[in-house]
């Protein structure tokens, strides 16, 4: 995987953590995070609360780890690394944030267009 495919990928966990994290207002706290890919170092700073934060990590463990070149979609992947427990956590995550930031561009080009 290339340091840019890492890096978007990391941007969007980023964003589906903390739409679902805020949506379903959970106590947040900024916690601050280092991923370290390919010897390049991306920093970030997450305001989740510690039950997303600890599956973030955990999501940014397997993404690091990932074993494949062309990085398929998890779901699809023939190799799978997450543990069914965590899996569920993150699908229904993913799920809700999906749903969510697609209402959101939705909801964008309506206004764009009255303008």
């Amino acid at each position: 995987m290339t340091n840019e495919k890492f890096i978007a990928e990391v941007q969007t966990l980023e964003k589906f953590f903390t739409r679902y994290c805020h949506d379903k207002n959970h106590e947040h706290s900024i916690k601050y995070h280092r991923l370290t890919y390919n010897e390049i170092n991306y920093d970030i700073d997450l305001d989740l609360c510690d039950e997303c934060y600890s599956l973030l990590k955990y999501s940014f463990d397997r993404l690091n780890e990932c074993p494949h070149e062309i990085k398929p979609r998890c779901r699809r992947c023939p190799s799978p690394c997450y543990e069914k427990s965590e899996w569920r956590k993150l699908a229904k995550l993913m799920r809700y944030s999906g749903f969510q930031l697609g209402l959101t561009k939705i909801k964008n080009l309506f206004k764009r267009d009255k303008k």
